[in-house]
């Protein structure tokens, strides 16, 4: 394998906190302005929003699928073209089929309640040819210990619980090993990215949040904040580069359509949205949905039928005709290359917002031929509102 980009496995056996200690590490990175991406090399339907959105929305979005030799292969495949460095869940109990994920990494964290645990997986890690960069010992009380720093960080770290879990020690002194892994320079790496981008005007999500909140300490996007964004960017071919809602994403899409867009996916580098079509007899194929109607739109939910989709099969795809009459709001657990796409098909409604989990039943208008929904309103989708 030459790709040069460090892929590090967070291997344990399960319910030991590894999806917990992923998201508190991935926070603690963008902190510090680390680039990174966590993969969730494993079919349980976790991200981010998992430990942001409110439990019963996580609830009604997790998919507990299956290990398949199609989805090994797809992960294999990305893992050995990614574009940054990875942290990689890999799921509890990998049979040895799915341990050829392993193969496409370099490094490993191990993460167990017990000193067996951690036998397993040092011996699942040594197989495999990965450099062990700490050894944690997982409690759900006390207090986070370090026991010794030196080649492999080893000790005790507490309490990664969903919703409570905070940064300690351990959490800290294992994130500057990462920050110190993952060395490349954070500008370097963004202009390597942006000079690759395949039309004239690539914008960088980083600047725009940073000109939007000149005047404030606030560093993240909001949806009034969407008007500026768009009288701020050109209406043509547009390349969209960084970490950004899904609504940020489809709208820019939508205000530059029909020029080309397209945006960098961590597994896919530069690449356009998925191309889907509308049918009135749309079938059920890699892509599920669910309908609920309300008097002024119609909300689809969304949903993948692999746990790990594949671009390629995707293209082409038919999403279902709605009320050509109504708005449309979009909703669920999906990559922006899918979701923009999905806002793209249904551009002809008098108006179109897509839903983000973290906001909890709230949807972003990104999109809008009415006064009745303006560009940055957003919707209650839990009644018409």
């Amino acid at each position: 394998m030459t790709n040069s980009f460090p892929a590090i496995i967070i291997g344990g056996p399960p319910h030991s906190g590894k999806s917990v200690l992923a998201y508190l590490l991935t926070q603690q990175l963008r902190d510090w302005k680390v680039q990174h991406y966590v993969l969730r090399a494993c079919p349980d339907g976790e991200g981010d929003w998992s430990q942001e959105a409110l439990p019963e929305t996580v609830r009604l979005l997790r998919q507990k699928g299956q290990f398949s030799a199609d989805f090994v292969d797809l992960v294999c495949r990305d893992l050995k073209q990614r574009h940054l460095p990875l942290l990689v869940d890999v799921g509890g109990s990998p049979t040895p089929d799915q341990e050829r994920i392993l193969d496409f990494c370099t490094h490993a964290i191990l993460l167990a309640p017990d000193d067996e645990g951690l036998a397993l997986w040092r011996a699942r890690a040594e197989r495999h040819g990965l450099a062990i960069i700490a050894e944690l010992q997982s409690t759900l009380r006390g207090q986070d210990a370090i026991f010794a720093t030196d080649a492999v960080l080893r000790g005790r770290i507490a309490a990664l619980e969903r919703y409570t879990a905070a940064a300690g020690d351990m959490l800290v002194a294992l994130a500057e090993r990462l920050r110190d892994l993952f060395t490349y320079e954070v500008d370097d790496l963004r202009r390597r990215h942006l000079d690759a981008a395949p039309t004239e005007l690539a914008v960088d999500i980083e600047q725009v949040t940073v000109w939007l909140n000149a005047d404030s300490a606030q560093r993240r996007l909001e949806p009034a904040q969407l008007p500026a964004a768009l009288d701020y960017t050109p209406k043509e071919a547009l390349s969209l580069y960084g970490r950004g809602p899904n609504w940020f994403y489809a709208a820019l899409a939508l205000h530059v359509a029909p020029h080309p867009f397209f945006l960098f996916d961590v597994r896919l580098g530069w690449t356009a949205p998925a191309s889907l079509a509308l049918s009135p007899a749309a079938q059920v194929a890699h892509i599920a949905w669910k309908i609920t109607h309300y008097h002024s739109y119609t909300h689809i939910e969304l949903s993948p039928v692999e746990p790990y989709l594949d671009y390629d099969e995707i293209c082409g795809a038919e999403l279902p005709q709605l009320d050509a009459e109504l708005g449309v709001v979009l909703s669920g657990k999906l990559p922006h290359w899918l979701s923009v796409g999905a806002a793209l098909a249904y551009r002809s409604h008098p108006w179109v917002a897509v839903m983000q989990a973290q906001m909890n039943d709230v949807a972003v208008v990104v999109f809008s031929r009415t006064n009745a929904r303006l560009v940055g309103d957003t919707v209650a989708v839990d009644g018409d509102s």
